[in-house]
């Protein structure tokens, strides 16, 4: 309870190895109107002349910028990036009871994106920046890419959705299969609750009660290494950056926006609706992901047109490499930049 009452709600300054401010740097929380909501966002770079990179978090409904600062080691992003983690719509410190549950739409999600993007253009004096999608961020992403082009240096996927319906089957099928392998009762007990078959699936019980805490126990959800639901609500408890009524509002969030987005997202194929970009298109994927299918994510990427593309595949990694191998994460992220580098 005492680190869930340390919730300050701003966040600390960097500091290098040595336990100092870096001189020039950003560490700050923003609050902004956007399209009719006050939607706030953290943002952080060692060097404000760095490209700025728009993080696009997951759920939908669930920010991780603080289990990623929870996580995180000397090499960050933060170093060769000016870092925007924004809350979107009905999400985290965003998230506010009064919002029109008829506003929670994809399409008023990519306005809102644009105008976080133009934002942060006008800031930090770049007409371009670089955008990041992890899970469903990265269908948000494809989205904004698509009708927003202009904005976008390239566009970077971790754990790249394509097409959810058919890659919530195939993480079923494999859970149950392993499940009967190892003779776990307790999974094998829930699963079969649920047919992967019938129209409705996943619902939402499944996904919220079942699914997420099996692929976690298997090392095929948000971490290969193995993560608990507790690990992630401890980093939310330490995290300096929410007040605690905005931490209360995460797991608020987390529903609402569940409730109203992730059925879009299920009855959207990509291979259908989205193929053609005009923005260089990386996916980043983890090899043991299930939450997000990686056999998916490849043959998407294969299956897309772009001026550049490159499928990127992590060994150790599950659901979040940026998270699990962090320092090869970076390494890419400097070639994507250098490849595709801000126009003078």
């Amino acid at each position: 309870m005492a680190a869930f009452l340390n919730s300050p709600g701003r966040l600390t300054p960097l500091k290098d190895t040595q336990g100092n401010i870096i001189p020039g740097s950003v560490s700050e929380k923003v609050w902004i109107d956007i399209n009719g909501i006050k939607q706030g966002m953290f943002i952080r770079g060692e060097d404000i002349q760095n490209p700025v990179l728009l993080y696009l978090h997951g759920g939908p409904g669930t920010p991780l910028f603080q289990f990623i600062s929870y996580l995180e080691k000397e090499e960050r992003l933060e170093r060769y990036f000016t870092v925007c983690y924004w809350d979107q719509r009905g999400a985290g410190m965003t998230y506010d009871k009064s919002t029109d549950p008829t506003t929670m739409t994809v399409d008023q999600l990519v306005e809102d994106t644009r105008e976080v993007t133009e934002y942060l253009k006008s800031r930090f004096g770049q007409n371009k920046i670089y955008l990041l999608g992890h899970s469903w961020g990265s269908y948000l992403g494809v989205k904004t890419i698509e009708k927003y082009p202009e904005n976008y240096l390239a566009y970077i996927g971790i754990g790249q959705v394509s097409n959810q319906k058919e890659s919530e089957r195939l993480a079923y099928q494999y859970i149950l299969s392993r499940a009967k392998q190892m003779n776990d009762k307790d999974v094998i007990e829930k699963l079969e609750k649920y047919d992967p078959d019938a129209d409705d699936f996943p619902q939402l019980d499944y996904l919220v009660k079942g699914r997420t805490a099996i692929l976690n126990k298997y090392g095929i959800g948000h971490l290969h290494q193995g993560v608990t639901s507790w690990d992630i609500l401890k980093s939310l408890f330490v995290f300096k950056g929410y007040t605690v009524t905005e931490k209360i509002n995460w797991f608020l969030g987390a529903d609402f926006s569940m409730i109203h987005l992730f059925p879009d997202l299920l009855e959207d194929d990509l291979f259908l609706s989205s193929v053609k970009f005009e923005v260089p298109f990386y996916i980043t994927q983890g090899a043991h992901d299930y939450m997000v299918s990686q056999v998916l994510a490849e043959k998407y990427a294969e299956a897309c047109e772009a001026p550049k593309k490159e499928f990127i595949l992590f060994e150790d990694s599950a659901h979040s490499p940026n998270m699990e191998e962090p320092e090869k994460f970076i390494e890419v992220m400097r070639r994507i930049a250098l490849e595709n580098p801000l126009e003078e």
